[in-house]
C-alpha cells in the first residue's frame, strides 16, 4: 500500500510537471495595439514567426535603460537583419496615463521596427514580466531566451544569440 501511495504521488507530479511545461508554450491570445493603429493578437504574431526568430522587448517610455536599449538596438538593427532575419517588436507597458505618450515617442525616436502598446497589461502578466527592459525570445513557438534589466553593450549579447539560433 505504501509502495502504491508513492507511485500514484510520483505520477501526479510528472503530470503537473508536463502540465506546466505545455502552458508554457501555450501563449495567450492578447490583443496589441500598434503605434501604426492596427491591431493585432500576440498568439497570432507568434504563430506567424514559425522557425523565423522573434524578438519582443518590453518597455516604458518612464524607463531610461529601455529606451537606451531600443536607440542601441535600432543603430545595428539594418545590419543584423542582413547578417540573420528577424522579427523584433517593442512592447510598450506604460499605463492608461502614460499610454498616450507612446505614439509620439517613437515617431520622435525613429525606431525601425514595429511598436505595441501592452495598456492593461495583459501581455505582461500572461507572461510573467516583473521588471523592465525585459527581453524574450521566440523560435518555433517557444521561448528560448528571456533577459530582465540592460546595461549598455548587452544588444550585442542579444544580437549574438539571434545569430545563434
Amino acid at each position: 500500500m505504501k509502495h502504491l501511495s508513492y507511485f500514484t504521488f510520483i505520477c501526479l507530479f510528472f503530470i503537473s510537471l508536463s502540465l506546466s511545461v505545455s502552458a508554457q508554450e501555450s501563449f495567450p491570445s492578447v490583443k496589441l495595439k500598434a503605434v501604426s493603429g492596427r491591431q493585432v493578437d500576440f498568439k497570432d504574431l507568434v504563430n506567424e514567426s514559425k522557425d523565423t526568430v522573434m524578438v519582443v522587448s518590453f518597455w516604458a517610455t518612464w524607463c531610461i535603460p529601455c529606451v537606451s536599449e531600443l536607440d542601441n538596438i535600432n543603430d545595428e538593427f539594418e545590419d543584423k537583419q542582413a547578417i540573420k532575419p528577424f522579427k523584433f517588436y517593442g512592447v510598450a507597458i506604460d499605463d492608461s496615463r502614460t499610454a498616450q505618450r507612446v505614439k509620439a515617442f517613437v515617431r520622435g525616436k525613429g525606431w525601425k521596427f514595429d511598436v505595441f502598446t501592452d495598456v492593461n497589461s495583459e501581455l505582461k502578466r500572461a507572461l510573467n514580466i516583473t521588471d523592465v527592459p525585459h527581453v524574450i525570445i521566440f523560435k518555433n513557438g517557444k521561448i528560448v531566451y528571456r533577459h530582465t534589466g540592460y546595461i549598455a553593450g548587452e544588444e550585442d549579447n542579444l544580437f549574438e544569440t539571434i545569430k545563434n539560433l
